[in-house]
């Protein structure tokens, strides 16, 4: 901007997008992506959340049976090798589809007990990455309950769109996985972690490890849902026999198989804990 004399004003710092791109600005990044969620909390956003982690690359059921539907007509005029093998991903993926239904089920039960609740719409929310597959079926099914959820979203080379169930004012966007993981954290009441790849595999350890080192604030259940699916992917069992981990530790988790059952144990173990102040007031140890 220029005076009257021609001498050019300098820019605002804060209103320097190249500087906040810069390393420079590294540490007002990292600020940012603290603050602004901590703002979109206090506003519109909940007490408490129930985390559902997840594969993005597991189906609805019905996605999974129509792209195998469209590839066994293919494979009518077509027996290449590569078409099979397709055809053999396509099965595994209908297979896997039912743990996207159940996340569906598993977040609509949990959304409408916690409208229920006396301590208002707020108090509890589902909250996801954001994304497609089990991230997807969890803010589903929160809003086929008519509640709203949160969406954590992170920017990747690979373009991830937030999915279309997200409560638009609970949708947020992070650059850094540490900050997103840091408010995957800090609400949460209950984590059920769907079957799942590297990045569920890296956010469970994260909650693990800080219950572990007892570095939360709060006590979380945790759930694994899947016992087939996580007992072949982890062999917890050995890691108490090489001595990497403790008995006590095991009890971190449990193994469920159904909804229902997942549902029944998070209502229970929340119920209690809704004197206690919300999580989000309560600093990391």
């Amino acid at each position: 901007m220029n005076n009257h004399h021609g001498t050019r004003f300098p820019q605002l710092a804060y209103r320097n997008l190249r500087f906040l791109e810069s390393a420079d600005a590294r540490a007002l990044r990292i600020l940012s992506e603290y603050l602004e969620p901590l703002s979109q909390f206090h506003r519109v956003g909940p007490q408490r959340t129930a985390v559902i982690f997840g594969s993005a690359r597991i189906h609805s059921r019905e996605a999974a049976a129509r792209a195998l539907r469209e590839l066994q007509l293919r494979a009518k005029l077509d027996g290449s090798k590569a078409l099979k093998a397709e055809l053999k991903r396509a099965r595994m993926d209908l297979e896997m589809s039912h743990y996207y239904e159940d996340a569906r089920e598993l977040s609509r039960l949990i959304t409408a007990w916690a409208m229920t609740l006396k301590k208002g719409r707020r108090y509890l929310m589902v909250c996801s990455g954001g994304g497609p597959g089990i991230m997807e079926a969890a803010n589903r099914g929160a809003s086929e309950a008519g509640g709203k959820s949160i969406g954590l979203n992170i920017k990747l080379p690979m373009e991830q769109k937030p999915n279309p169930y997200v409560s638009p004012e609970l949708t947020m966007l992070f650059r850094y996985f540490f900050m997103r993981k840091l408010w995957f954290a800090q609400p949460a009441q209950a984590l059920i972690v769907f079957p799942g790849g590297f990045g569920t595999m890296d956010e469970l350890w994260e909650f693990l490890t800080l219950l572990q080192t007892r570095k939360m604030g709060q006590h979380v259940t945790i759930l694994l849902y899947g016992s087939k699916f996580w007992k072949r992917a982890v062999d917890f069992p050995w890691l108490v026999e090489a001595g990497t981990i403790s008995e006590e530790d095991l009890k971190l988790i449990r193994f469920v198989d159904s909804p229902r059952r997942a549902f029944e144990i998070i209502k229970t173990e929340l119920q209690p804990r809704a004197a206690l102040p919300s999580p989000i007031k309560q600093p990391f140890m």
